[in-house]
């Protein structure tokens, strides 16, 4: 079964790969179409952006395809940066300018006020439409200054309870076991499961 992961963000890509790995997919990405032109993300919640995207890139592409919409929630901070996660300090901005501004946004708070959660929501569409969506979520702690070098966007400074340590800090196999995307995806695994038996079952 051929899916498309509806992203061009090298990171996801590699994560989402790992995790799906004992499905056995023909996996591809955006990176793979490079003359298309994804759609604007103008939903106001993770879920309804992860549609946008899965639906478009499965309709355009004509493949089954996944998309992934995630970001960290601040509740201290009224749920920013939010939906705007990728672009919290700027359209164009960097990860490191994003956990700068946050960081500078918090500064003072103490304790609880530096609650925070990864939150992913996926789509799983085909060119028909609409299959599947999926959410996890990973509560954690704001740290005060960034720590680790794994990971990517604001891992140098989100702390998992459990842990004790940030997402950044931890190797790559574990992230990829307690995440918020590995969350979300687990609840598509039976659904994959279920495609893949369907399309064997027609191959015989």
């Amino acid at each position: 079964m051929k899916l498309i992961l509806a992203s061009r963000n090298l990171h996801k890509i590699r994560e989402m790969r790992a995790m799906l790995k004992p499905l056995h997919l023909d996996i591809w990405s955006l990176v793979d179409f490079p003359h298309y032109k994804p759609p604007r993300e103008l939903g106001l919640t993770f879920e309804e952006n992860a549609i946008i995207k899965g639906e478009h890139a499965a309709k355009t592409l004509g493949a089954w395809a996944l998309a992934d919409d995630s970001g960290l929630v601040v509740p201290a901070l009224g749920g920013f940066p939010g939906v705007t996660s990728h672009r919290y300090a700027g359209e164009n901005a960097t990860d490191k300018e994003n956990r700068a501004k946050l960081l500078a946004a918090m500064k003072g708070m103490e304790g609880e006020a530096r609650q925070a959660y990864f939150e992913c929501c996926l789509a799983l569409a085909s060119p028909e439409g609409l299959e599947r969506t999926a959410k996890g979520v990973v509560e954690g702690l704001i740290t005060e200054k960034e720590k680790g070098g794994n990971g990517f966007g604001y891992d140098p400074i989100f702390i998992k309870r459990e842990y004790g340590k940030t997402f950044a800090e931890l190797v790559e196999e574990t992230k990829n076991r307690i995440s918020h995307r590995r969350c979300a995806l687990d609840k598509l695994f039976p659904h994959l499961e279920m495609l893949l038996e369907k399309e064997a079952n027609l191959k015989k």
